[in-house]
């Protein structure tokens, strides 16, 4: 069985799926986009993309591809603790440019303030991109944003550990497939995802919409808005439900579809939480 995930090796995805799929293929990709076309195009049996940080939110290239372009739903969720480390070349302390993905350039923003104020950050698609590409310009004052993972697949030295600006730091990590893979990870709740499109002609729409699940005690965990694509201050909202009680969930989707409002399901799957055997356990 083939795994798709944004590589290279030593990237935060590269972890998820060495513990989600520690037997099968692993197949880097170099972006998202990328990781889930793998799926479509049948060069893989599940992709596997980040779409969510607890510090900067959604990843929007995750959520606006599944639903503009994608027919495939998350079928597993895996919620990965991030610890992110400032590494270079041995020798390198000063530097003119930091190279990272843009979430990890972000969660790390206040400390590269406060001890590289004139350093140029750079973006790059993964964390371990980042950490190569520093690897490979040794005689550069360059830095990288990454796992520790990726300081020993590139042969870099830590600078600085765990700069992410909350130590409550965790991504969430969806499984996109076909069906339920057999993840070796003890499974939570259950959730499932929604993306809304409201009519114009619905006063209320979005209370209506919301009400159709609170009425029926059902939880909500996160309620979003994306650019629809068609025109300013056009939206579709995400949502994501508790689906514990699948048949309440069921009927509250119908009612949906009676009021009027569409909705496209990213997903219906289990939770696994990797444990943080430690700050600097995974990086």
């Amino acid at each position: 069985m083939k795994i798709a995930y944004l590589g290279p090796k030593g990237s935060f995805s590269h972890h998820v799926v060495q513990t989600a799929f520690p037997h099968e293929e692993l197949e880097p990709f170099s972006n998202i986009t990328d990781v889930i076309k793998a799926y479509e195009q049948g060069l893989v049996d599940y992709s596997v993309v980040p779409v969510e940080n607890s510090i900067e939110g959604s990843v929007h290239e995750t959520l606006d591809y599944l639903f503009h372009q994608a027919r495939i739903q998350a079928v597993a969720e895996i919620v990965q603790p991030i610890h992110q480390q400032l590494m270079a070349v041995p020798g390198q302390s000063k530097f003119k440019k930091i190279f990272s993905h843009p979430q990890a350039l972000a969660q790390g923003k206040k400390f590269i303030d406060e001890h590289f104020p004139d350093a140029q950050l750079e973006v790059t698609a993964s964390t371990a991109y980042a950490a190569r590409y520093v690897s490979e310009h040794p005689n550069q004052p360059f830095a990288a944003i990454a796992p520790k993972s990726s300081a020993e697949e590139y042969g870099l030295e830590l600078v600085a550990q765990d700069i992410q600006e909350m130590e409550a730091n965790f991504t969430r990590f969806w499984v996109l497939g076909p069906n339920l893979p057999q993840i070796p990870l003890d499974a939570d709740t259950e959730k499932m995802s929604l993306a809304l499109t409201l009519p114009d002609n619905l006063p209320g729409a979005l209370y209506k919409a919301l009400s159709t699940f609170a009425w029926r005690g059902i939880d909500l965990t996160k309620i979003e808005s994306r650019p629809l694509k068609t025109a300013l201050g056009e939206y579709f909202f995400i949502i994501d439900v508790d689906y514990s009680e699948k048949e309440l969930v069921h009927f509250a989707q119908k009612e949906l579809e009676a009021i009027g409002i569409h909705y496209k399901t990213l997903g219906a799957y289990p939770i696994y939480m990797i444990k943080d055997q430690g700050r600097r356990a995974y990086e």
